[in-house]
């Protein structure tokens, strides 16, 4: 319950950096009164200012009426967003934080300093940042060591603004291609999203910022892809395909902060569902961190899940499932929520317990220690500055960063096809065609800032550069005469394509530009909110593609889209196939680089992409009667599936080998397998290894990811790539709930992709049933040797 403690004599307590985390916690909770303690626990979105004055809140047209005057002498957990709510200067907006941060300091009693939190899926979310290839892109690198480089990049810059917590990275597993927010997501695997997403979240953290997974747990899997639409899948579902990479992450990443998942599974709400977000989240993976709210999860309990009454409710509810932290304000943290603790109706123990994990991870980031803690880095030394001192002296664009973007973008490029064509050999005329030729916001998706804030303000400007790929064909190719004409946009329809074609029948070559226009709510075609309703191209895209391969020039398809894409006969009339997953600032030089060949593509697809426009969901990760069969007549099989990808060197797989028939139910077998790379140029293999259950005593997925080793050669270069894999990998979730390694026979593949296996070996898992649980080994181990 709440004191009446001296407050000189307590904050000599909780501003002790040498005291234990918990006395110094104790000690703030016993001081603080009802309303300060319920003030710790919601987020107000502010915005910074170009003028570097503190700012009303209400910066966005979602966010209840609320004065600043009023709330900081409460205190405040957190500042949603001041960067990435309307455009500013960094330098400046780093002093209209501090001045807003020193406001809630010096105005409330105990002097507790804000956490602010921002966006961070493709870069930090901030006017002039760097825009990183998203995630999906993340995943067709198959790099996680270049993902950790990133996110620690990322983290840096977000920390010197002042910024701790970025809510990123989503670690939702794709069911269903048509869901808007595929592109936010790292594919369809749980293992490769798993890794993926756990060497960002280890960059992040590595830099001093407070990772946040989302969404736990189940969103991806809405019904028909719809955004926010129910989740009604198997407990076996969740537990192998869903959960993995959260798990994974918790165990492995240091990750201080979950956030829950929008959707209701089986008609329970993740933002109230207490077997997830305690149960499970804490109970069993041992998770201590802060759990924060999706925004507005907490009042859709009451608009849109119609399972609270009211907000006061729909707070009970939430904090009793696990919730710390509303975000992104106080729609069922404010006034009310005080008034249903003091009348007994809500248990001031859930207030107390989700305050002491926001004020343990407050001091955790030095907040508590002075001024010196909440202070942006780039203002150290000159904290009385005024904005226009400051203005321009921060660049969050150096190259340094547009190195590693570049660095990202050339890794997630897919080559999907090629008759020979690729790399082109010095044309000499290019006719560039489709919606996505002239665009600079062709490689962003829907959470970059320039689409989801500066599109709203045009006359700030981009803040970063956004070459187009007709400005990065040019470069690459200085010597040739390259005509550009749009043929239509990416969802208009217009069927007009006599300019195009003209200029097609009398080039070289064709590029045609195709793909999407992020954005949210329906103002795109990929990203929050704008789901498809197939996988065709939208507008007249197809019909484009179709006109320009039938005039018979070479015709190269390239993708810059957020999902994929069924595209019809061009899958084998096109010379060659090129996709792009959103990547990122340097996405379009990328490309450039690999048509032209400088580049040797090594990306691999993180999600399958559809022969059928309509046979959705689909997924590899299929059972038998999931994939085409004697019993219905649609096929659901790719055109190209999970995994795959070309390059411009050939490499030779040979002499696959295990190193004993048996595999012990609690032991290891090692299986290898001998790489060489034929061909008279350096390149870049990414081997695969899949396991398959051919008789198990429930229904599994014919084939799963479960390792991979990206592997560059040199020309004529060998290696032999060997993996260490524990049976506890052979898990999964039994009969009875339980997760188990079952005896009998498995298949160990060797794959190019998914449905490429070059070689695989059989062994048989020998003992009893054994029954394994979250403390299970993950991965195998991967060493790639020189091989004579």
């Amino acid at each position: 319950m709440t004191t009446d403690a001296s407050t000189e004599a307590v904050t000599e307590v909780w501003r002790d950096s040498t005291l234990p985390v918990d006395q110094r916690v104790d000690a703030l909770v016993g001081a603080l009164t009802l309303e300060e303690k319920i003030a710790q626990l919601y987020g107000i979105w502010i915005a910074a200012s170009n003028d570097g004055a503190e700012v009303a809140p209400n910066q966005n047209e979602m966010t209840e009426d609320v004065d600043l005057a009023d709330i900081a002498p409460l205190g405040l957990g957190q500042l949603t967003r001041t960067y990435g709510t309307v455009p500013v200067d960094p330098a400046a907006g780093a002093v209209s934080l501090l001045r807003t941060q020193q406001r809630i300091v010096s105005e409330s009693r105990l002097g507790i300093p804000a956490l602010a939190h921002e966006e961070c899926l493709a870069g930090f979310a901030a006017w002039g940042a760097t825009a990183y290839p998203v995630p999906l892109s993340w995943g067709a690198a198959w790099s996680p060591d270049l993902v950790e480089r990133m996110g620690a990049r990322i983290g840096a810059d977000m920390r010197k603004m002042g910024v701790h917590q970025g809510l990123a990275p989503v670690l939702d597993v794709v069911r269903d291609a048509r869901w808007g927010r595929v592109e936010e997501t790292i594919g369809e695997d749980p293992y490769l999203v798993g890794t993926t997403a756990t060497a960002y979240i280890k960059g992040l953290e590595s830099a001093g910022v407070v990772a946040t997974l989302k969404h736990f747990a189940g969103y991806s899997a809405s019904k028909a892809g719809r955004n926010l639409a129910p989740v009604s899948i198997g407990r076996r579902e969740l537990a192998d395909v869903i959960l993995p990479p959260f798990e994974m992450a918790i165990r492995e990443s240091g990750v201080r902060s979950v956030m829950n998942s929008y959707t209701d599974i089986d008609g329970v709400p993740s933002a109230a569902d207490e077997s997830l977000l305690t149960g499970l989240l804490r109970d069993t993976w041992g998770f201590e961190g802060t759990v924060v709210a999706d925004y507005f999860a907490i009042a859709f309990l009451v608009t849109q899940h119609g399972t609270a009454a009211d907000w006061t409710d729909a707070a009970h509810q939430a904090l009793e499932a696990g919730i710390d932290v509303e975000l992104p304000g106080r729609k069922t943290f404010g006034p009310d929520l005080v008034a249903a603790v003091r009348d007994g109706v809500v248990p001031e123990a859930l207030i107390d317990r989700a305050l002491r994990r926001v004020l343990a991870q407050k001091i955790d980031l030095g907040l508590l220690d002075g001024e010196a803690g909440f202070v942006p880095p780039v203002l150290h030394g000159r904290e009385d500055a005024m904005a226009d001192e400051v203005r321009g002296s921060v660049d969050l664009d150096p190259a340094e960063n547009r190195a590693l973007a570049r660095e990202v973008a050339e890794r997630a490029i897919v080559l999907l096809s090629n008759d020979g064509t690729l790399p082109l050999r010095s044309p000499k005329r290019i006719a560039l065609v489709g919606p996505n030729g002239d665009d600079p916001y062709a490689v962003l998706g829907c959470y970059s800032f320039p689409l989801h804030v500066g599109i709203h303000h045009p006359d700030f400007g981009d803040g970063i550069e956004l070459p187009t790929l007709l400005e990065s064909l040019r470069a690459e190719f200085p010597d040739a005469e390259i005509t550009y004409v749009q043929g239509t946009s990416v969802d208009g329809g217009e069927r007009d394509f006599g300019e195009a074609l003209e200029a097609v029948r009398g080039a070289d070559v064709a590029i045609v530009a195709l793909g999407d226009r992020a954005g949210l709510f329906g103002r795109g075609t990929s990203g929050e909110g704008c789901d498809a309703a197939d996988l065709s191209l939208p507008g007249a895209q197809q019909d484009l593609l179709d006109a320009v391969i039938e005039t018979g020039t070479p015709t190269i398809a390239t993708l810059l889209a957020g999902r994929p894409y069924a595209l019809g006969s061009a899958v084998d009339r096109a010379a060659a196939i090129v996709a792009a997953f959103f990547a990122g600032e340097e996405g379009t030089p990328a490309i450039a680089r690999v048509l032209s060949g400088r580049v040797n593509p090594s990306g691999r697809l993180p999600v399958s992409i559809p022969a059928d426009a309509g046979a959705q969901p689909s997924t590899y990760l299929a059972a038998t009667l999931a994939r085409k069969s004697g019993v219905s007549n649609i096929d659901p099989s790719p055109a190209f599936a999970f995994g795959h990808g070309l390059g411009y060197s050939p490499f030779v797989w040979s002499d696959a080998a295990a190193s004993a028939p048996d595999l012990p139910v609690d032991g290891t077998v090692t299986v290898s397998i001998h790489l060489g790379n034929a061909g008279d140029r350096d390149g870049v293999e990414v081997v695969q290894l899949y396991l398959h259950d051919p008789v198990a005593s429930v229904v599994r997925p014919v084939q799963r990811l479960i390792a991979y080793a990206r592997v560059p050669l040199a020309a004529g270069e060998r290696a032999r790539v060997s993996f260490d894999v524990p049976a506890d990998i052979t898990s999964f979730t039994g009969v009875d709930g339980r997760r188990i390694v079952e005896p009998g026979d498995l298949v160990l593949s060797f794959g190019r992709s998914s449905s490429e296996l070059v070689a695989s070996r059989t062994v048989r898992v020998v003992g009893d049933t054994r029954v394994v649980d979250h403390t299970r080994a993950l991965h195998a181990t991967v060493t790639v040797l020189p091989d004579a």
